[in-house]
């Protein structure tokens, strides 16, 4: 297994999770269960630690990929600014679930309050993590391309092979 491949691997986890973790956590919020919120806490840092490989693949796996045909170098530039705003975003919100935790364990006043501060960042955690995967499909899916990104993406695949095909035809 190579970084590309677990890059592949790991990355959905963070964004699958975080929007797990939310929703678990809102629930525990407001049917005031402290179980469910310790569950979506432990989720969410979770999500946080695992976000770490998933943004230190990344370089990495574009090192491997930047030059097939059909990939958007401009995807994996907005790919690559959505995971930066993304893994701070992330680690804000594992930072604030481990709070929340100690505070809960302490039984601390403001346990409840971190809990709602903690949903907060997890929600908008989510939102910078569904952005970069949106980003991040369209590296390779042209399918999922919005039209005039897949058009420019096929004209410039079309101006490639032309300038290829007479390369060979001057090496011959």
């Amino acid at each position: 297994m190579n970084t590309t491949h677990l890059h592949l691997l790991l990355n959905h986890f963070p964004v699958i999770g975080t929007l797990i973790g939310s929703l678990i956590l809102l629930y525990g919020i407001i049917k005031k269960q402290g179980t469910a919120k310790y569950l979506a806490a432990s989720i969410l840092t979770a999500m946080a630690l695992i976000s770490i490989p998933v943004y230190l693949t990344g370089e990495p796996a574009e090192e491997t990929i930047e030059k097939l045909p059909g990939v958007s170098e401009a995807m994996i530039e907005l790919h690559e600014d959505a995971a930066n705003i993304a893994i701070w975003l992330m680690g804000i919100t594992g930072i604030a679930s481990l709070i929340s935790l100690l505070l809960q364990w302490k039984k601390a006043v403001l346990a409840n309050s971190f809990f709602v501060i903690t949903f907060l960042c997890s929600a908008i955690c989510f939102a910078g993590m569904a952005r970069t995967g949106y980003y991040g499909g369209q590296i390779r899916h042209s399918e999922i391309r919005d039209g005039s990104i897949a058009a420019q993406q096929s004209n410039e695949g079309g101006k490639g092979q032309k300038e290829n095909n007479g390369k060979e035809k001057d090496d011959d």
